[in-house]
């Protein structure tokens, strides 16, 4: 079973809000880069809801039948990177999201309205 992009998308955003995730972004990156269709950054509060936030990603996307390509950074919990292919995740812990400021580097790229 193969997922669209933007179904991988809609179903990382209810996970990591699922997970109380802050500042939750969705960057469009179709026609910026050939990285990825989607960004999603957020942060959590702690190691632990940083941590809570990328297991809960993963469960939804194996659930959905996608191959996790890659998890960074899970073990110190500062910036988790997550490859999902079509979507990339970025779950910073709040003390590092202001520091490298994911969103100005993407500024090309269109926000995506969540619902």
């Amino acid at each position: 079973m193969t997922i669209q992009s933007k179904e991988l998308l809609q179903l990382t955003l209810n996970a990591v809000e699922d997970k109380k995730a802050m500042n939750v972004v969705a960057l469009d990156l179709r026609g910026v880069s050939l990285i990825s269709d989607y960004f999603v950054i957020c942060h959590g509060n702690s190691d632990t809801q940083v941590q809570a936030i990328a297991t809960e990603v993963r469960k939804v996307a194996q659930e959905a039948g996608t191959a996790i390509k890659g998890i960074e950074g899970m073990d110190a919990a500062r910036w988790v990177l997550m490859d999902l292919g079509d979507v990339v995740v970025h779950i910073f812990h709040r003390d590092e999201r202001e520091y490298y400021n994911i969103e100005r580097l993407w500024s090309d790229a269109k926000v995506v309205e969540t619902v």
